[in-house]
């Protein structure tokens, strides 16, 4: 099945958008093929000013109606409690939100952007998604991640580059409990370290410090201003600390 294929047999659907260049190229096809569309941002502690920012501009520069929904996640007490499948109850409560303001709108499908290079078996998010009987048509019709990166590209879309992006939540280790606090201090040290320069990283929350992963090719700069970097977010962390192993990207 094609992504025309699909949107001939769903021609009235939702986009639950994130900001990243797969729900951006999914908005895409949607606002091109679709009889009528809209996005939905979900606003969480979990995500940084900047998705939510990249989220707004994307979908003026495709001229789709979005809507930012504000959820506290952290009044889910299974997502804060932040067990190994804490996405799967994260996906449960968000698309819950999406689907029934959605519905609201008129839009009987909800469709998101997982695509066929996700990994199912390491993804507790998409059974949550897929109890809820949200579609993925990018993953649906086969279009891997390259091609979506290749299609953006060619689409015009200024996230077609954009590295993938988890959650905040992703750095705080499964079992410790997630608070605010921790994620605020997350949210400050990824922004400094974005302002030096350094993108498609991690800064990861141990005991109190913070583990600084990067991808290989900006091992020597961080090398180079770690002095700096401990100085910058001394006030949220007590060391920062870079992994000798350089950062791996998902992507395939």
């Amino acid at each position: 099945m094609t992504i025309e294929e699909f949107f001939q047999k769903t021609p009235d659907a939702a986009v639950a958008f994130s900001g990243g260049v797969d729900s951006a190229w999914l908005l895409h096809e949607a606002v091109r093929l679709c009889r009528s569309t809209a996005a939905y941002f979900v606003q969480t502690p979990f995500q940084p000013d900047f998705e939510r920012e990249d989220a707004e501009d994307t979908a003026r520069r495709l001229g789709a109606k979005l809507t930012v929904l504000e959820f506290n996640i952290l009044d889910v007490p299974e997502a804060a409690a932040n067990p190994a499948n804490r996405c799967y109850y994260c996906k449960k409560a968000l698309f819950t939100l999406l689907l029934k303001t959605a519905a609201q709108d008129g839009f009987p499908v909800v469709l998101d952007g997982g695509n066929a290079s996700d990994d199912a078996s390491d993804r507790p998010g998409m059974r949550a998604l897929a109890e809820l009987g949200v579609r993925s048509p990018l993953r649906e019709c086969g279009v891997t991640k390259a091609e979506i990166r290749r299609l953006a590209r060619e689409a015009g879309l200024p996230v077609w580059d954009k590295p993938s992006y988890a959650c905040l939540a992703t750095r705080v280790p499964a079992g410790t409990p997630i608070t605010a606090e921790a994620l605020d201090r997350i949210a400050r040290g990824e922004a400094a370290l974005m302002a030096l320069g350094f993108s498609d990283f991690r800064l990861r929350l141990r005991d109190g410090n913070a583990l600084l992963q990067v991808r290989e090719e900006q091992t020597a700069l961080a090398e180079q201003l770690l002095p700096e970097i401990q100085n910058q977010l001394a006030k949220d962390f007590a060391r920062v600390f870079l992994d000798a192993v350089p950062r791996q990207s998902r992507e395939t």
